[in-house]
């Protein structure tokens, strides 16, 4: 598991480097105004990124363990894991409910 959580985190790194090139490239790609050429070149620029620079190409991931399923996004933990800290007060904000 600790290849994968290896992994993800060089994974994470490649798609926020690439992520502001990604946005600029893609208003010029869209913005009508530009001629065909700039917006070709802009369009094979984004092409080219490598695959692991896509948002698509990212598997959730628990920060603990690497589990990949049933993961809790707003904390980036498996549910499991999130279940233990939430129980030992670890997590800020989360309280069992009672009713």
């Amino acid at each position: 598991m600790k290849y994968h959580i290896l992994k993800d985190r060089r994974h994470r790194i490649i798609f926020y480097y690439y992520e502001i090139r990604r946005k600029v490239l893609l208003s010029l790609v869209q913005n009508l105004s530009l001629s065909s050429k700039i917006r070709l070149n802009a369009y094979k620029a984004l092409i080219a990124r490598p695959r692991q620079a896509s948002i698509t190409q990212r598997r959730n991931r628990c920060t603990l363990t690497g589990r990949s399923r049933a993961i809790y996004s707003r904390f980036g933990l498996s549910r499991l894991i999130f279940r233990k800290l939430a129980w030992a007060g670890e997590l800020i904000g989360v309280k069992k409910a009672t009713w």
